[in-house]
């Protein structure tokens, strides 16, 4: 007879419930500086270090230190607190937009701005970010892209460029080098692999950048991404934004507890970091690693961002019905525009005077651009678009059928 116990299984708990403290040992974070940066060609196996520790460059004094430290104008780094700040008022004021059910739906990305915008300044023109619904950052880091269009898009609106057959927050812009979003999870990441291998197919020399969340790497497609991308040595960067919760959905439940995200890509056979997403400046640095890395065909990338989600996963969502309410302002990785304002406060390059003025200014030009999409229609005065936009853009040339079905609507 068996003398072993009964076997059971093992379900992981989150480390923190409401009305409890969450202990946040479970990260365990490297001190600013000390993670080492190995050559561009190091080999993917050499990683494995890198994968379990966290680069990070800003300390607690707002310095920037250690081997990633990158050498970059005072005046990107200007443009990237700027992009924050507006990133979070924009985001904002979409939220109360939804709460006056302007909009029916809005996702924000409330302590992960830094994540979004310093990758999309260490990108080049023509590179193609297969991004979820929490990288609006990659639009409004960019002067060329209207906020007047991305709320006319959440509003559904006549002047909604997608004339209403995307979701709200599901943006597209082929030319700001943003792809459709998808609203099945997982998908962006092997599509990403995809676009990388076509560009090395075709010889061009643009790099595909994926991103998908700690979640969505439960499913299928990101094995299979990582699969290709090791296989073809890909010219692409994985991104996967670790924010500590799916929904409501710990971490852990993802694979998060007993190693590292970063740690599959190294087990794939791809070259793996794991870095401080709240840290501007390590955000900067490591997707340059990773984009040089790429364009000199030298394989993927695959980089875990540890940050936050400090706010819901979507209006939908209560997140003080499965967290506690002071994580976020207990997260020791701190708010990234906090952590790149003292810095460049610290090097004269910025003022308390100017960040209040620049926060301002940003409220005012999001104010303007919401009033102006309003002029096309909200949810809450009843204007739709004509039923003739159904029938457009579908065919380069409307086929017969289309014509006589648009005619048999009366529109």
């Amino acid at each position: 007879m068996s003398q072993n116990e009964p076997l059971h299984l093992h379900v992981p708990e989150p480390t923190g419930r409401p009305g409890q403290e969450t202990d946040f040992s479970y990260l365990h974070l490297s001190r600013a500086g000390e993670v080492r940066r190995p050559p561009v060609d190091t080999a993917p196996a050499d990683t494995g270090d890198l994968a379990r520790s966290v680069v990070r460059v800003l300390d607690d004094d707002g310095q920037a230190v250690g081997p990633w430290a990158p050498q970059v104008d005072k005046e990107l780094l200007r443009r990237g607190l700027r992009a924050m700040m507006k990133t979070r008022v924009f985001d904002a004021r979409m939220l109360i937009a939804q709460r006056q059910k302007k909009i029916s739906f809005y996702m924000q990305c409330l302590g992960e701005e830094a994540i979004a915008v310093a990758h999309a300044m260490a990108l080049a023109p023509g590179d193609m970010c297969f991004p979820t619904y929490r990288q609006q950052g990659l639009l409004l880091s960019r002067d060329d892209i209207s906020m007047v269009e991305m709320i006319c898009q959440l509003m559904s609106n006549e002047h909604d460029p997608l004339k209403g057959r995307q979701l709200p927050v599901m943006y597209s812009y082929k030319r700001a080098g943003f792809f459709s979003i998808s609203g099945n999870l997982a998908t962006q990441f092997i599509q990403a692999v995809g676009w990388g291998m076509a560009s090395a197919i075709k010889g061009d020399t643009k790099i595909a950048s994926g991103w998908i969340g700690d979640g969505a790497t439960a499913e299928a497609d990101f094995h299979t991404a990582l699969t290709f991308a090791h296989v073809y040595r890909a010219p692409v960067i994985l991104n996967v934004v670790n924010n500590q919760w799916a929904i409501s959905t710990f971490q852990a439940i993802a694979g998060g507890e007993g190693t590292t995200f970063a740690g599959r890509g190294v087990g794939c056979g791809i070259a793996s970091l794991r870095v401080d997403g709240n840290d501007f400046l390590a955000v900067y640095a490591a997707s340059m690693w990773a984009a040089e890395r790429a364009r000199s065909n030298l394989g993927p990338t695959l980089i875990e961002w540890v940050t936050y989600r400090a706010g819901p996963h979507s209006t939908s969502d209560d997140p003080s019905k499965y967290r506690p309410a002071d994580d976020p302002a207990r997260f020791p990785l701190g708010d990234p525009i906090a952590r790149l304002k003292q810095h460049l406060i610290g090097i004269q390059a910025w003022s308390q005077p100017e960040h209040e003025q620049v926060q301002k200014e940003l409220e005012a030009e999001v104010g303007a651009a919401q009033k102006e999409a309003e002029r096309y229609g909200t949810l809450t005065d009843g204007r739709m678009p004509s039923a003739a936009t159904m029938f457009e853009g579908v065919y380069k040339d409307m086929p017969e059928h289309l014509r006589r079905q648009r005619q048999q609507l009366g529109v």
